[in-house]
């Protein structure tokens, strides 16, 4: 069966590489990933990763965004400042003159001024969310967790503001290099979230303005008085960090969780932060698991980049 394609879209980060192939209708035909983030590149570099992971798909062109088009990516591409919607966000794409068989162009990271702030592929899956969920273009706040996690709060179809917590990458150094894991053989959560992961959110609540720093102690100090088992000092600390990200946001917001929360990201992950979300008294909030191939389409579509067609034989793809 011969499918016409206009474009592949790029995801890529600082750990891994997914690459999309798309129909004329924005319908993703097949699907690539390797862990070859900017860090991790093959012999070859930029180049041999585009290679690889688009052999046997038509030259058409490309769209990437994420960490390739920071300063340690393939092309920098300046950052857009914020407020930013699709379009702004589409005509700060650049050209990557680099990549010789492709017409290959880099989507723009988003600049906050105050307080400094800046983010490179949440902004492309927070596009594709959008377009996913047209209703909360009005007002909401993405949530996007991760070893950076992000607070992005969308008014009127634009990114407005952000935050950015670096809970997954504290949880990590906490875990593998201070005494609190010293003891500890488990090093990540659980996929279903235990009570230890609740009483670490009840902990964040209760920190007030000291804040949950205050309480990273009380981990130890609990596992030592045989209060809290060793093995769920992991899920204690987990409750205890995502907890915080929501007691800063309810102390930035006087008290109101009444704005709707997004989550996009990892499902388990969403789930934790779901937990916490009615923890803290938020509704409910929506889980998208990715939106990041929905959110290239959206930019391609917005900067005029699918024009041109390639006729491929679907057989040969790989799903």
């Amino acid at each position: 069966m011969n499918v016409a394609v206009p474009l592949i879209g790029l995801d890529w980060g600082t750990s891994s590489l997914r690459a999309y192939l798309y129909d004329v209708d924005g319908n993703v035909v097949a699907t690539r990933q390797h862990a070859w983030g900017i860090r991790h590149l093959p012999e070859g570099s930029f180049s041999a990763a585009l290679r690889a992971i688009t052999t046997g798909w038509p030259p058409c062109t490309i769209l990437a965004a994420g960490m390739v088009g920071s300063r340690q990516g393939w092309h920098e591409v300046p950052y857009v400042k914020v407020p930013a919607d699709v379009t702004t966000i589409a005509k700060g794409m650049v050209r990557n003159d680099a990549c010789a068989r492709h017409d290959m162009w880099i989507a723009p990271g988003l600049l906050q001024d105050s307080p400094a702030n800046v983010m490179r592929g949440e902004e492309t899956q927070i596009i594709g969310a959008l377009s996913q969920q047209p209703e909360h273009r009005a007002n909401v706040r993405f949530v996007l967790p991760g070893t950076h996690s992000k607070w992005a709060t969308v008014s009127d179809g634009r990114i407005a503001a952000f935050d950015t917590i670096m809970t997954g990458e504290i949880y990590a150094l906490l875990m593998k290099h201070s005494i609190l894991g010293a003891s500890v053989s488990v090093e990540e959560p659980q996929p279903v979230p235990n009570e230890a992961f609740l009483r670490g959110l009840h902990s964040a609540k209760e920190s007030a303005a000291e804040g949950a720093f205050s309480r990273l102690f009380s981990s130890r100090a609990l596992m030592l008085s045989n209060q809290l088992a060793v093995d769920d000092v992991p899920e204690f600390l987990s409750g205890l960090l995502i907890g915080e990200e929501f007691r800063i946001a309810l102390v930035r917001d006087g008290g109101d969780n009444s704005v709707p929360l997004c989550l996009i990201g990892d499902l388990s992950l969403c789930h934790r932060y779901a937990i916490a979300a009615t923890y803290f008294g938020y509704a409910p909030p929506t889980i998208i698991g990715d939106a990041a191939a929905q959110g290239l389409w959206q930019l391609a579509a917005t900067a005029g980049l699918l024009a041109q067609a390639t006729t491929y034989d679907f057989l040969g793809l790989d799903a």
